[in-house]
């Protein structure tokens, strides 16, 4: 067994032979390009200059009122393309140009990640595949749009329920069918070792700057929440903060009509250790271990599956994972952007509705980190058309 591969008795890679010499050649690279100097410093560059990186930490003021501890919103909402997508997709994107790769292709359930890998390949004169459940085309049809504008191919998955699980199998398909000169960009932290690492690596910057603006603001985190889906911009701000086990870590699951229904997506709440998509992790799956049906408000955290990482994280007790239902979400959306006129996305709304669990139960005043992993311009329809107990999946 290859120890690198995991994380605790999580990850590895559960591949046909035909996508080893694929994977192989990936971590060379990764460990040989991405680690030069020259690599750390054209990314750092088109991360500050074309992303618009730092995000800034915002004290948020009158939400911290409402809650009566201070809340700080980590606003990858500001990044280009609108969410954390764009750190890793960009970075990947750099690496499959590094390695020679002339065409690049992804995943996408809330089409953030699809948008941002569309872009990347547009800056970088790649061709670019982009695979979404056919369900999502539709809840997402602004995000098809712009990636289709910036040149890839938008691929819609007919097969299963036609969300984020579907689009991932035909995507690793495409790539099997195509390995030797497509690069696969994974939008989370999920899939075959090495991609969790990469993912969380490339996600990890904003982990070390929340880190850093915390520092120069004199503040001490108490507790950092992201919302968890496949899980890259969790694992991207938890990496900076899991050696200080002072800090309180909060993973944010999908409850979709609520846990005590089949209308979710909370896996490390309900799961059980599987395979799926080249890894073992936790999985919601039924009693001979096929995987179940999810749903959830949001497109981005209706997988049935998580990164590995988190499954680690979870078995260790280090981070603690809760979910909460899509009323409550639109309710967390709602009070942020009458407070703070910001309109986050549905999935960080997840994480912000904790909020309103963990703020009651403290006993005193707290600093509070919670990740705006994204912003809501893609979900107004969703929002405008929601009405409580509707299944999105």
């Amino acid at each position: 067994m290859n120890a690198k591969a995991y994380f605790g008795k999580y990850g590895g890679q559960f591949v046909p032979e035909t996508v080893m010499s694929a994977l192989n050649e990936l971590e060379v690279a990764y460990e040989k390009i991405a680690s030069s100097d020259e690599f750390k410093a054209e990314l750092n560059e088109l991360l500050r200059d074309y992303v618009g990186r730092p995000s800034p930490l915002y004290h948020a003021k009158r939400l911290s009122e409402h809650y009566g501890h201070d809340i700080y919103l980590k606003r990858e909402d500001l990044n280009h393309t609108g969410a954390h997508k764009i750190n890793n997709a960009l970075a990947q994107a750099l690496l499959a140009k590094k390695m020679g790769k002339k065409k690049v292709l992804a995943e996408t359930g809330a089409g953030q990640h699809g948008v941002a890998t569309a872009t990347a390949a547009a800056l970088l004169g790649l061709e670019c595949d982009v695979y979404m459940g056919e369900c999502d085309t539709k809840r997402q049809a602004l995000n098809v749009y712009k990636m289709q504008l910036l040149g890839a191919n938008v691929v819609p998955i007919s097969d299963g329920l036609g969300t984020l699980k579907e689009a991932t199998t035909a995507a690793i398909q495409a790539w099997v069918n195509e390995i030797e000169t497509r690069f696969y960009v994974i939008g989370s932290a999920v899939g075959p070792h090495p991609y969790p690492k990469i993912v969380r690596d490339f996600q990890s910057i904003i982990g070390t700057e929340a880190k850093a603006q915390l520092d120069e603001k004199g503040v001490k985190a108490d507790y950092i929440i992201a919302c968890v889906g496949g899980g890259s911009n969790a694992i991207g701000i938890f990496s900076a903060f899991l050696d200080d086990l002072s800090v309180n870590i909060i993973g944010v699951e999908a409850a979709g009509l609520g846990i005590e229904t089949k209308y979710h997506a909370a896996t490390l709440t309900k799961g059980a250790d599987g395979i799926i998509h080249g890894m073992k992790t936790i999985v919601l799956q039924d009693e001979f271990g096929m995987i179940l049906p999810v749903h959830s408000i949001s497109a981005g955290l209706d997988y049935p599956g998580v990164g590995p990482e988190h499954a680690h994280l979870q078995d260790i007790g280090r981070v603690s994972y809760y979910a909460v239902s899509d009323d409550e979400c639109i309710n967390a959306l709602r009070l942020l952007s009458k407070l703070e006129g910001i309109i986050p996305a549905i999935e960080s709304s997840h994480a912000l509705a904790y909020l309103d669990k963990l703020c009651p139960t403290l006993q005193k005043r707290s600093n509070i980190v919670v990740n705006v992993s994204g912003r809501g311009d893609k979900d107004m329809h969703t929002i405008m058309d929601y009405k409580k107990g509707t299944i999105y999946g």
